[in-house]
């Protein structure tokens, strides 16, 4: 059995020059202590500034946010803007093809070539690129291919009150997301508390499951929690429970159903859990996002990244509809593809 710990996005606006080399130096300050070589944490280097540099130059609006996660080894870095969007991707993802003077690199071609990991989606209303980096030889797990989070802390707070974790063995899929009441250090203690408590027994059955959490959480300030269980025996069976206002959405080109657990907040008040369930269609995936994201979105501009990567799809809709005011969590589960 393997958890894995959700990661948080550290926010880099870019406005000039110096917003690219802090998120540069955020980067270089995290891998000095993993062992990467010289040449790898060059490759770094340049991916943040190319990417950094394209939007001080070319967007509206632009951001980089930028997650680490030492259990991989690797760095996640996605560029948002607001537009103008690209008149013709292929011809800037081309080596050779400069983002303009002075850029450092050959611009995205040279983004592509350099990532681990790479994917890019443009618009009129705006752009998102998503670059990961890692050593050499360094795969990720198979199960990371059908996963996709974003994690963003509240403006002005250092740390994130939300937080997720999935646990995956022998096929057999198992998800929580915690929404701590508030924001900050408190919030992130309640989170904390409800995470510690999955990772200990992720496969208990969704009732008893959320009831420890709900005990674990005890003594914190609380929050909403939604667990997911997809066993491999289920075929496309989703069985999901919770408490709060998180909320979740199973989607795919012809499918959309909402999942919504009853009103309450774990730690503090919070009726007996009961579990329901939902047949998934064959290439459905399951969203689920906290309360810093607006209850309400349009499924039709998303339609695009359904097949792409997940992270993808979980940067859109966070860029897109973010309330702006608190933490924000958005995670993306894929099914499993059929061998």
């Amino acid at each position: 059995m393997e958890v894995i710990s959700g990661w948080t996005h550290r926010i880099f606006p870019v406005t000039d020059a110096s917003c690219v080399g802090e998120a540069r130096r955020h980067c270089a300050q995290a891998i000095a202590a993993w062992g990467w070589s010289d040449v790898e944490a060059g490759q770094l280097s340049l991916v943040v500034t190319e990417l950094g540099s394209n939007l001080m130059r070319h967007a509206v609006g632009g951001q980089l946010w930028i997650a680490l996660n030492p259990a991989w080894q690797e760095v996640e870095v996605i560029a948002l803007d607001r537009g103008p969007g690209m008149a013709d991707v292929q011809r800037s993802l081309t080596d050779g093809v400069s983002t303009g003077s002075g850029s450092p690199g050959t611009g995205l071609g040279a983004v592509r070539r350099l990532a681990s990991d790479f994917d890019v989606h443009s618009s009129p209303a705006g752009t998102l690129v998503l670059a990961r980096m890692r050593p050499e030889g360094l795969a990720r797990p198979a199960i990371a291919r059908r996963l996709g989070a974003v994690c963003l802390p509240a403006p002005g707070q250092a740390c994130c009150g939300d937080g997720w974790a999935l646990a995956h063995q022998d096929g057999d899929v198992a998800l929580l997301v915690c929404d701590g009441l508030g924001h900050g250090p408190d919030a992130a203690a309640a989170t904390q508390a409800a995470l510690s408590a999955f990772a200990r027994a992720p496969f208990t059955a969704l009732p008893a499951l959320l009831a420890q959490v709900h005990q674990a959480m005890q003594g914190t300030r609380g929050g909403a929690v939604f667990a997911l269980r997809q066993p491999p025996a289920a075929g496309c069976a989703l069985h999901y429970g919770g408490a709060g206002n998180i909320l979740g959405r199973a989607m795919s080109g012809f499918f959309d159903r909402g999942l919504v657990t009853p009103h309450g907040t774990a730690g503090v008040q919070m009726r007996r859990a009961e579990a329901a369930a939902l047949e998934l269609p064959r290439h459905a995936l399951v969203l689920l996002h906290t309360d810093g994201v607006a209850s309400r979105w349009p499924a039709a501009p998303l339609a695009a990244l359904l097949p792409r990567d997940p992270t993808l799809l979980a940067a859109a809709l966070a860029w897109t509809q973010a309330r702006g005011r608190d933490d924000t969590t958005v995670v993306v589960l894929k099914q499993e593809e059929a061998a």
